[in-house]
């Protein structure tokens, strides 16, 4: 994935619905785990700044919360990953050159000084970096004016001195959250068009103060300050509020991607690009048993196993336009509301321990096991041209009817056992999923 320069600043929309609930400690801890290992093999393969880009990019941020067993929709995403990032990079920032700062609530009003220690660490100037924090904070609060009231700032900053904000609103009577992304890397101006992609509902008419067309109004704002003062303002706007007429009909904006995600819970098949899940699971039939059998060799692994290793490998090496859906990353490790099915722990534990020892060998100079998932993914894009397999309703029935094995989990329990046996705790590392 390319092209973070100024001449693509938006990159698209999106409806977030707003859901309760907390990501519970088992969840959590395996997203640190698995969000940290792909960051991980993202800046092996390709860089800090490719990183960078690919979280300024709404489409595939979704897609990364959702291939982490995060909900596949809702606005939990934003917090759980960037919560899960700054968890699990911590401990490589020194040897990564990624620092994760701010989150939600009071850690957001943190950033700043987060910011100024992480400039002091690596030799970067923190002030400034603090400085363009202020200023993204205030221009989504203040100059474009949605009606969604910022919760979250998350600040992603390298050793270069480059980062990416994610930040999101909300609008507790809509039940509606936008996100905001905004990517250092060609952007000259904090109040021209700075947006690398703006995530929401549509919501009726905007007031965009950072929009280069709003320039002549920014700099009328100031004269009108300046030169009346605001007692002077308040009687010119009451002298000419009988004399308003209907405003010109806007500029018409350029059309932009825009993802919809749905209130409901369940994955439906009009969410899921169908051909591109045949490829995957094509691919690791095909792929599996040669790449991973010969060269992986991670105990357990098995061909439920590669089939969410195909889809992770989507998420580190696919390009922009293959996350149009989402939700089918989600048919990865599940989700924790059991949408689209519960999480398979055990399959989710193998994963992670398969990436681990890629990137571990990958930086010891053995690169055959990175190179077997970049296969994966290649593969992939070939085979789903002719790739059949079952319809999505039959997938999910399977995952479902095979739960237990994989050693189903959600905010509900246990999957229980064929038959109706009840809940019971799994083992984790049994068998071969």
């Amino acid at each position: 994935m390319t092209g973070g320069g100024a001449g693509a600043r938006r990159a698209g929309s999106a409806d977030l619905p707003l859901h309760g609930g907390r990501v519970p400690a088992w969840l959590g801890r395996r997203m640190t785990r698995l969000g940290a290992v792909m960051v991980e093999a993202i800046v092996l393969e390709y860089g800090r700044d490719e990183l960078l880009r690919r979280l300024a990019h709404p489409f595939w941020f979704q897609s990364f919360g959702a291939v982490m067993g995060m909900d596949w929709h809702s606005s939990g995403i934003t917090t759980s990953v960037l919560g899960a990032l700054k968890r699990g990079l911590a401990p490589l920032a020194g040897e990564l050159g990624v620092h994760v700062c701010g989150g939600r609530g009071r850690h957001s009003r943190a950033t700043p000084a987060e910011l100024a220690a992480v400039g002091e660490r690596v030799g970067l100037d923190g002030a400034a970096l603090a400085q363009a924090s202020r200023l993204v904070a205030k221009v989504d609060s203040a100059a474009v004016q949605d009606g969604f009231e910022l919760y979250l700032h998350g600040f992603v900053v390298t050793d270069e001195g480059r980062w990416v904000v994610v930040q999101q609103g909300m609008s507790g009577e809509r039940r509606q959250a936008r996100r905001y992304h905004w990517l250092s890397e060609g952007m000259t101006s904090f109040v021209d068009q700075p947006h690398a992609a703006i995530e929401g509902h549509a919501q009726g008419e905007i007031v965009n103060l950072a929009d280069r067309r709003a320039a002549a109004s920014r700099g009328r704002q100031l004269e009108l300050l300046g030169g009346l003062g605001p007692d002077g303002v308040a009687r010119e706007l009451a002298r000419i509020e009988p004399e308003r007429r209907p405003p010109a009909r806007p500029e018409v904006q350029p059309v932009l991607p825009h993802l919809a995600m749905p209130e409901r819970h369940e994955v439906r098949s009009g969410d899921v690009v169908l051909r591109r899940l045949h490829g995957a699971l094509a691919a690791a039939a095909e792929q599996g048993p040669r790449d991973f059998a010969e060269l992986l060799l991670v105990p357990g692994v098995g061909a439920r196993t590669v089939r969410s290793l195909a889809l992770v490998a989507e998420v580190l090496h696919g390009t922009p336009c293959r996350f149009s859906d989402p939700a089918r990353f989600s048919l990865a490790h599940g989700g924790k509301d059991r949408q689209p099915f519960p999480v398979p722990t055990r399959v989710y534990d193998h994963t992670i321990a398969t990436l681990k020892t890629a990137v571990r060998n990958a930086r010891l100079g053995r690169e055959e096991e990175l190179a077997a998932i970049r296969r994966l993914d290649a593969q992939a894009r070939r085979l789903e041209a002719v790739a059949e397999g079952p319809c999505l309703a039959a997938h999910l029935a399977e995952e479902r009817r095979l739960s237990h094995a994989y050693g189903g989990r959600s905010v509900f329990g246990w999957e229980p056992a064929p038959g109706g046996q009840g809940n019971q705790q799994h083992g984790g590392s049994g068998g071969t999923a």
